[in-house]
């Protein structure tokens, strides 16, 4: 997981500098940083250096660095203060596009900045990395640069990395790595947790949701996967993520879930879509076989899981 801690500490130098000029638009205009680039070769070239073999499934690819020398050269920049040696700009796409694997028996996927518009504002983002194995999650890291120690403390210290292994637990560590626990899941919080960006979700419909199982607190909206982190070590009891009704049709990507389901799962909750399927991480970039997200601590799930039908039926 040190390929995270280093690709947390770029972007955090990243957004410590960040100027407007260093966000560009992909076509599906969300922005796109340097530090979406730099995080992304950093933790390509570690995988590739230990497990030389293993497929990576990543969000970006080089083809805009490459079409912007000036943007090439920022990343290069920040890549260099963080990677051994000094990587020339070809090396760092050569990096990159080692992310432009596809699904198979094995692979990991990544996300290197979940939430770049979270990110760009100067909140909440999460690095995200997971490796599946025959369509299971066995490992899960979330670096969470921005994130309170706890919520509740605006004074709390911020920056923690959650890690999971199948069948091991959950773990929160300092982004210095001084200091470590185990978290787990809440029985006793009853609070949300749900995206900013309303095109995200059904907002409308999770507040619906909240008074029919009796939560009256008002949600947390953060950006990112940074959600099931504050879900695992207990802050939250739910977090739904119901399609839009203007995207019915909207699929979610593996990368923005893979590692977010594992924290959670083995913190002790439990992660399935919105009709109540187990996500299905082996179809391909996208979970063609889901719908939605729904995240909690288990006590809720099938009462959430049957207030969503029956709002589905209105």
């Amino acid at each position: 997981m040190s390929a995270v801690f280093s690709a947390a500490q770029l972007c955090q130098q990243v957004q410590a500098d960040m100027v407007k000029v260093d966000a560009v638009e992909k076509a599906d205009r969300s922005p796109v940083t340097v530090a979406d680039f730099g995080s992304q070769a950093l933790i390509c070239q570690a995988i590739r250096e230990v497990f030389s073999d293993d497929i990576i499934v990543a969000e970006e690819d080089s083809q805009t660095l490459q079409e912007n020398p000036q943007l090439m050269g920022r990343v290069t920049e920040y890549v260099n203060r963080f990677a051994v040696g000094q990587p020339s700009a070809e090396t760092v796409c050569d990096w990159i596009d080692h992310g432009k694997g596809q699904v198979g028996e094995r692979f990991w996927t990544l996300d290197p900045i979940d939430g770049t518009k979270g990110f760009l504002r100067g909140d909440q983002y999460a690095i995200a990395l997971a490796l599946i194995v025959d369509g299971e999650v066995k490992l899960g890291a979330l670096g969470c640069p921005n994130l309170k120690w706890n919520l509740d403390d605006p004074g709390s210290q911020s920056g923690c990395l959650f890690v999971a292994e199948r069948g091991t637990g959950t773990r929160i560590l300092s982004l210095d790595a001084q200091f470590s626990e185990e978290v787990r899941i809440s029985h006793t919080a009853h609070r949300f947790a749900e995206s900013v960006e309303s095109s995200h979700s059904d907002l409308d419909t999770h507040a619906q949701i909240a008074q029919q199982v009796d939560i009256i607190e008002p949600p947390i909206r953060m950006d990112s996967q940074v959600k099931y982190g504050v879900l695992a070590r207990g802050e939250a009891s739910v977090y739904i993520r119901l399609p839009n009704p203007m995207t019915p049709d909207y699929r979610e990507y593996i990368w923005d879930h893979a590692a977010g389901l594992i924290v959670v799962e083995e913190a002790g909750g439990v992660v399935t879509d919105v009709d109540g399927r187990e996500l299905n991480f082996s179809r391909g970039r996208r979970m063609t076989g889901n719908r939605g997200i729904l995240a909690t601590n288990g006590d809720l799930h099938s009462q959430v899981l049957e207030c969503i039908r029956k709002c589905s039926q209105n």
